[in-house]
């Protein structure tokens, strides 16, 4: 359940607060408009205009992977330096309240907002000093109006009513949204780099699981076709590391032949704890088995109890009834979230051939069955659909889970010995 629940904390996902920018800044330029016309018949009532700090500094932060489920991706935040306050505050938009009323539920369907938060910058490095991850900081190349411009913006999605927005790993997180609202104070057009070979979304989540498999399989049981297409430059910047790599290489073309690099200078920030890495690993909580090596034991367990049932001609019915339920209850979670949540890339999992719920609807009448030695037109069925999921596994394009394939031989295997012990 812990490792269930660290996924759905991670699950790495903004439309109200744009729409509430871009609502603002509309109604800000009609107010410039309304106030240089009036500059020219009473001047002396012409609205102020705001001064522009020409010493403010702006930084990408790039925060290195924690050991928790939901810090296995980084972090990414902006920072705001002046010639005043050279320390400095620090805008995430990472910020989430687990205690919120139903915060698990709402994560699960979908429908879990986050928040834009200032704070500190000592007080935001703390946060990934305890945990030995790095902190590195990309100094942006900006005009003081590009970065004055910026600093208004967030202080304006900042506030209570703004700070709001509605989550997405892949689309809307931390990391697309402060490169976002970068974009968007900037004279000019961001250029990435291009890069070969391109990723899937489930490749990228790979990279930053590896070490955790029993969180890469909560991944690839929820996460369906939709995440092993290729994809773009950027969509691989969902992912904090990727975008600290993108921006490294990016520059501004200002149009006639203008341009400059995006990044003026680059240092680290914080640097790693290895000790308090290892500290942090240590005092997760571990299974002695991987996925792999439990779902292959399951599968040869299950193999020598068909043999024995074989030879005996009689069927051990609380088998069928634990696998039974222990499938329809996983079935009942992915069919669920194919269903009912937003979460991209859980609507098209091929993994319901195996992990279905039609067998809590059976359990009861397959059990009677067996106690009666009786056959029961479940396994003929059950037999022939687990072939055709094993027939076609090869070239379905999906990833599947480490378990499915030894599951789904496990469950074959069961559905094999009632059709042997009970033919005529």
């Amino acid at each position: 359940m812990r490792y269930f629940t660290s996924f759905v904390l991670l699950l790495a996902t903004f439309m109200f607060p744009s729409a509430l920018v871009a609502q603002a800044e509309t109604e800000g330029g009609v107010a410039v408009v309304a106030s240089d016309v009036l500059a020219e018949v009473v001047p002396e009532v012409a609205a102020p205009k705001r001064l522009i700090d020409s010493t403010l500094t702006v930084s990408l932060l790039t925060c290195s992977p924690g050991q928790e489920t939901y810090e296995l991706y980084g972090h990414t935040a902006i920072r705001l330096t002046t010639s005043q306050d050279t320390l400095g505050v620090v805008y995430n938009y990472g910020v989430f309240d687990f205690h919120a009323p139903h915060f698990v539920w709402r994560f699960v369907l979908g429908e879990c907002d986050y928040l834009l938060w200032g704070e500190p910058l000592i007080s935001f490095l703390n946060q990934y000093y305890v945990r030995g991850s790095w902190v590195r900081e990309q100094v942006l190349n900006l005009t003081p109006e590009e970065a004055n411009r910026l600093r208004d913006s967030l202080q304006h999605e900042s506030m209570p009513e703004n700070r709001v927005y509605r989550y997405n790993i892949f689309r809307n997180n931390c990391t697309t949204r402060a490169r976002d609202i970068i974009e968007r104070c900037i004279d000019g057009q961001v250029e990435y780099p291009v890069r070969a070979p391109r990723n899937t979304f489930r490749t990228i989540l790979h990279q930053f699981t590896r070490g955790h498999e029993w969180s890469e399989e909560g991944n690839d049981l929820l996460l369906g076709t939709e995440v092993d297409t290729l994809i773009t430059e950027r969509d691989e910047m969902f992912s904090p590391i990727y975008l600290m790599w993108y921006v490294d290489s990016a520059f501004i073309y200002a149009g006639r032949d203008r341009y400059r690099n995006l990044v003026r200078e680059s240092r680290l920030l914080l640097p790693a704890n290895d000790t308090l890495r290892q500290r942090a690993f240590d005092a997760l909580p571990s299974f002695p088995l991987s996925p792999r090596v439990l779902g292959w034991l399951l599968f040869a367990l299950g193999c020598g109890v068909a043999y024995l049932e074989w030879r005996r001609r009689r069927i051990c019915w609380p088998v069928d009834a634990v696998l039974m339920t222990l499938q329809g209850v996983a079935g009942l979670l992915l069919v669920f979230m194919a269903l009912f949540s937003v979460h991209p890339g859980v609507a098209s999992n091929w993994q319901v051939w195996v992990l279905n719920p039609l067998p809590l609807l059976f359990v009861y009448s397959v059990v009677r069955a067996d106690c009666r030695g009786q056959r029961h037109v479940y396994h003929a069925f059950a037999a022939t659909f687990l072939a055709l999921f094993l027939i076609f596994y090869f070239i379905i394009p999906q990833d599947f889970s480490q378990l499915i394939l030894p599951l789904a031989l496990l469950l074959l295997s069961r559905a094999v010995v009632h059709l042997l012990v009970y033919r005529k």
